[in-house]
């Protein structure tokens, strides 16, 4: 036992990955004994992330890919496909861990400092140890508890893929989130090129943090400027449009929020909100009625966020009443125009963090005006900039 002012708190090395989009969700690299979950739907693309990722890292690392789903062959194609020099990468199929372990540690893995090692996935190994079926809640605790303590012990960074429920919440028991460093979840709307790699839990960096990627042919490309994916910028004005100014992780974003009200045929009307929490709709949409002056209850609400992004934070609530006053009228907000503002229950407008930089992220895309709360505006605006501060909901219409 030892005192925490005794314990030297030497700071973290990290090993960059050759994709610094994954680099930015994992909190600037891979750490020497970490652990990484990675969940998300079939087909989504993590199998390619992490063997464009260790076709990168073996070339200065030893690797080992261990497959319990593919056979060597598919595996082989598909590196062949997406053009990787896998000279030096190590594949092994195997579904027993006590032998994966012992096969690793013969090939060099978790010795002389920091290794890699991916298992894909965690629902298809099994323990000797145990006589249940691999998948089992027993054995993917057995297995993960095994694998997180060598790679504890030898310093090894360990990437467990794991499958999703139905729901899109991680398949198991809820302790293997809690036993890994890092929980990844990779999103993507059916249909869309693009990939969002979200940290939920991180102990070595910011959770919430975003990664984005396109798939192409050639695998997984990184977005530089996600901001310029999720704004649509139309030819004409067009009416039920407002542009967020988000912050995932670390970085602000530019999102597009699009609303379409319509006259209802139903005795209760509907709401329908895609990327936003759909009570918060309702609650914002009374917000309107009461502070606004302007009643919606005769009336259908659908709300979506471009890109397939979702929005947690309150900093979408104003940017949202803006898209659907917009569509309600039929009147398209003016050009130029991003905004972003917790909108409470009184109709003030409440500050955000990181207002600033927000400010500076509409800047540099090119808007010209940006309502935001009052407390978030700055001593003196920036050149060519209209800044709109207001503290009431009613202040925010009326500006409009």
């Amino acid at each position: 036992m030892r005192k925490l002012s005794q314990v030297a708190a030497e700071s973290t090395q990290r090993t960059a990955t050759g994709m610094p989009e994954l680099d930015r969700v994992l909190g600037g690299g891979l750490v020497q004994g970490s652990v990484v979950l990675i969940g998300g739907d079939p087909g989504i693309g993590k199998s390619t992330l992490l063997i464009q990722a260790l076709a990168s890292l073996s070339d200065r690392l030893p690797s080992l890919y261990v497959s319990g789903e593919e056979s060597a062959e598919q595996i082989s194609l598909r590196a062949q496909r997406l053009g990787l020099p896998a000279e030096r990468l190590e594949l092994l199929t195997e579904t027993c861990v006590e032998r994966i372990l012992q096969i690793a540690g013969k090939a060099g893995v978790g010795q002389d400092g920091a290794r890699i090692l991916v298992l894909d996935s965690i629902q298809t190994f099994y323990s000797e140890q145990l006589s249940s079926a691999p998948g089992s809640v027993s054995q993917v605790r057995e297995s993960a508890a095994q694998l997180v303590r060598f790679a504890k012990q030898t310093g090894t960074s360990l990437f467990l893929v794991g499958h999703v429920t139905k729901e899109g919440a991680l398949a198991g028991p809820r302790v293997l989130e809690h036993m890994v460093d890092t929980v990844l979840y990779f999103e993507g709307e059916a249909g869309s090129q693009f990939r969002l790699v979200r940290a939920i839990k991180n102990r070595f960096g910011a959770v919430n943090e975003l990664g984005v990627f396109a798939m192409t042919d050639k695998g997984l490309k990184e977005i530089a400027n996600p901001s310029a994916i999720f704004l649509s910028r139309h030819d004409a004005e067009v009416s039920g449009s407002a542009i967020l100014v988000t912050r995932e992780g670390t970085r602000p974003l530019l999102v597009e929020v699009q609303a379409l009200v319509d006259q209802s045929p139903l005795a209760n009307p509907r709401r329908v909100a895609l990327g936003l929490e759909q009570n918060r709709l309702s609650m914002l949409l009374a917000v309107l009625h009461r502070h606004g002056g302007i009643g919606l209850f005769d009336q259908d609400v659908y709300l979506n966020v471009v890109g397939g992004v979702r929005i947690s934070e309150t900093a979408a609530d104003l940017p949202v009443l803006l898209a659907v006053l917009s569509s309600f009228r039929d009147r398209p907000l003016p050009q130029g125009l991003a905004a972003f503002g917790e909108v409470g229950l009184a109709g003030e407008i409440r500050p955000v963090p990181n207002g600033q930089e927000r400010l500076r992220e509409a800047v540099k895309h090119g808007f010209t005006r940006v309502i935001l709360p009052k407390s978030n505006a700055p001593k003196s605006a920036p050149d060519g900039v209209q800044v709109i501060a207001v503290s009431r909901l009613s202040e925010a219409l009326d500006a409009l």
